[in-house]
């Protein structure tokens, strides 16, 4: 199988990159939502940015808990202290686990294992996608198109941070917490307003109109397929960099202070847009912290606020029929109006 493409050699696409990169620093934020046109590098990003993060500490257990937090652990974990063993603890790669269309509910929340079954005759439980994306990212491709069970399932666990199982004479309970990252072609339909609302940073892309970017991108991609490892190490360095400044920046975001202030500015920019609830304040506020937080900066600034406000708001606004400008127009200008470089 060949190595994904490499992060740092994505040529053009800045707003969706960053959108990423935020993701990766603060996961809290809720994930990143990119429509755009076909072919435009979509899936190469998410899948670049999975073999772009650093390692993680988990258990030996289907959930890959993380044994700094007694509290967040599974029953099998909990178990395993209970008894007065020791957690087996390995580092992995973060996980990044695609979400197919026409996936059944059994597969994405698990269910009985028919083989231990069968042969057997106990009862066992055999993890879901939900149990192998914890802790890290569960990507959906086509998002915009996906059954409306599995988008309910989707809400649920993503609102609760747990995957809770009753059938089949079995009852599960497990931490399910994820990046959820949702691509699509909005040509194809509109996303429903309930998933929509979950992701926390929205990208629109296109098909770059700058010719050095088309030329970069064809020559770059023509070079990958000809010899993907060659390519990867071209471009390791870079990565490596990017990667350090991502480790950087987690650690400096709890540091990173938001004034009244800024926190102001916020709530103005949001009442002035109009978007509903308190969703869009929350988000530009942590997406802003962890802008700052990647230039290692002590405190949120206006041009942070600038920087990230169309990725936080453009998917919240109501829709105007007495406006026809785009919602990314309208953030815009609202910026303008109110944040003024």
């Amino acid at each position: 199988m060949a190595p994904a493409f490499p992060f740092s050699a994505i040529a053009g696409q800045d707003e969706m990159k960053l959108a990423m990169t935020i993701a990766a620093v603060d996961s809290s934020i809720g994930g990143v939502l990119v429509f755009g046109d076909r072919g435009t590098g979509k899936s190469t990003v998410v899948r670049a940015l999975a073999g772009l993060l650093p390692t993680i500490r988990a258990t030996d257990c289907p959930y890959q808990c993380n044994p700094d937090k007694e509290d967040a652990l599974c029953g099998h974990c909990q178990e395993r202290l209970a008894t007065g063993k020791s957690l087996k603890v390995r580092r992995i790669n973060v996980p990044v686990i695609d979400l197919p269309l026409g996936v059944t509910e059994d597969r994405v929340v698990g269910a009985l294992d028919l083989e231990r079954a069968l042969s057997s005759g106990e009862k066992a439980f055999e993890p879901g996608l939900l149990a192998r994306a914890n802790r890290g990212f569960l990507y959906i491709d086509e998002v915009n198109l996906l059954e409306d069970h599995i988008v309910d399932l989707l809400l649920d666990v993503a609102a609760s941070g747990e995957n809770v199982v009753e059938r089949e004479g079995l009852s599960v309970r497990h931490p399910a917490k994820f990046v959820l990252i949702g691509s699509g072609n909005p040509e194809e339909g509109e996303l429903r307003p309930q998933l929509l609302d979950r992701f926390g940073l929205s990208v629109e892309v296109s098909t770059p109109n700058d010719l050095h970017v088309r030329m970069q991108v064809v020559r770059r991609r023509d070079e990958y397929e000809a010899n993907p490892q060659a390519f990867v190490e071209k471009w390791k360095r870079k990565d490596g960099q990017v990667r350090r400044t991502i480790e950087r920046a987690r650690d400096q975001l709890p540091e990173v202070e938001v004034t009244d202030e800024v926190l102001e500015r916020t709530s103005q920019l949001c009442m002035a847009l109009g978007t509903d609830g308190l969703r869009g304040e929350l988000t530009l506020m942590r997406a802003a912290r962890a802008a700052a937080a990647l230039e290692l900066a002590d405190r949120v600034e206006v041009k942070h606020l600038r920087q990230v406000a169309s990725v936080a708001l453009r998917h919240r606004l109501r829709r105007n029929p007495l406006d026809e400008s785009g919602s990314t127009t309208r953030v815009q200008r609202a910026v303008e109006e109110h944040l003024p470089a």
